[in-house]
């Protein structure tokens, strides 16, 4: 895809770029959360987009389950800075 996807981790987590680094590298749950964050996002950046077509219901169901998976992932990079 040649349109930047927004709301991409390493965006949301700029100032952690190392940090978020390591967890992928190191931390088995993170690294699962991180790839379906990414699938997730994707999804809804093409649906956004409207170069993938999903009814409404769809659509919110994956916009929380971003959400979901971003404050888990959030939880953890914290707990990492501390």
């Amino acid at each position: 895809m040649s349109q930047h996807t927004p709301n991409e981790l390493t965006t949301i987590f700029a100032r952690d770029r190392d940090l978020v680094t390591r967890l992928k590298q190191e931390d088995a749950h993170y690294a699962r959360l991180a790839d379906e964050y990414h699938e997730v996002n994707r999804q809804v950046h093409r649906i956004e987009a409207e170069t993938e077509a999903a009814s409404d219901e769809r659509f919110e169901t994956l916009k929380k389950q971003r959400l979901a998976l971003l404050d888990e992932i959030t939880a953890i990079v914290a707990q990492a800075r501390a």
